[in-house]
């Protein structure tokens, strides 16, 4: 089969300066972003019933700016006002900016991991181990959890949003020659979606322990996947192509 078109299922990024940009010059494929997941927030109702109660906690634990933008939203949608007291401890100096958009940023106690690891955060946390802490999640959330409870940080996981299959229509042509995936519940949808997943003939890329275990789980054969020599999937993507010269179908 030759490569044409590849899927990678994540939002389009925002900069030019993508490399997988780099990769539809250079080897002349057409990439197209469009996510096998969506993300949407719980109703105040559905959440209510967690009887989790925000105001009892002094800090919350911020892993992603999804989880910003649901713990606001359903601030709001609760009626209660976010006290100027509210301490917030983020995984990422990023994720610590992204409080910009709801907070006056000079004026909070915030803290952030300079490494961008969870690890790095927990010296922190502990300096303030007086605090009750909420850590806005998904329904379905990652391992940055497990690193907490290693270290015996008491918190409490609060479910304030949830993935779903970001479903095709029937008229969505679907004619990828590579499937490039991230996330166990991106897997999961495109096996849902097309019964006859096994039967297709596309190039599989996945990324993450996780993601790997689910695709072996559908019974799919995995061609890319991250290595020490390839960190990025754009990078083990790029390999792929310049090792398979023979699939490459360079646009006219």
């Amino acid at each position: 089969m030759s490569i044409k078109k590849i899927l990678v299922s994540q939002p389009r990024p925002t900069s030019e300066k993508s490399p997988y940009f780099d990769l539809e010059r250079k080897y002349g494929v057409e990439i197209v972003f469009r996510p096998f997941i969506k993300v949407e927030g719980l109703t105040s109702k559905e959440f209510r019933q967690s009887k989790i109660n925000v105001p009892d906690y002094t800090a919350i634990i911020l892993t992603a700016r999804t989880a910003i933008d649901h713990f606001f939203r359903l601030c709001k949608e609760l009626r209660y006002n976010v006290p100027d007291t509210l301490k917030y401890f983020c995984v990422s100096e990023t994720i610590a900016h992204y409080l910009q958009k709801y907070v006056i940023y000079r004026k909070r106690k915030i803290f952030y991991s300079e490494s961008g690891l969870m690890e790095d955060l927990i010296p922190i946390i502990a300096k303030h181990n007086k605090e009750t802490y909420l850590m806005p999640v998904s329904d379905v959330h990652n391992d940055k959890a497990v690193v907490l409870d290693n270290n015996k940080v008491k918190y409490v996981k609060a479910v304030m949003y949830r993935t779903v299959s970001n479903d095709f229509t029937p008229d969505e042509p679907f004619d990828y020659d590579m499937l490039v995936f991230f996330s166990p519940a991106g897997i999961k949808s495109y096996t849902t979606n097309f019964p006859d997943y096994k039967d297709r003939k596309v190039v599989i890329a996945a990324m993450g322990h996780t993601t790997l275990e689910a695709a072996d789980q559908a019974g799919l054969n995995v061609d890319i996947t991250i290595k020490p020599e390839t960190p990025s999937m754009a990078s083990a993507i790029e390999h792929y192509l310049k090792t398979h010269p023979e699939e490459v179908a360079k646009k006219e």
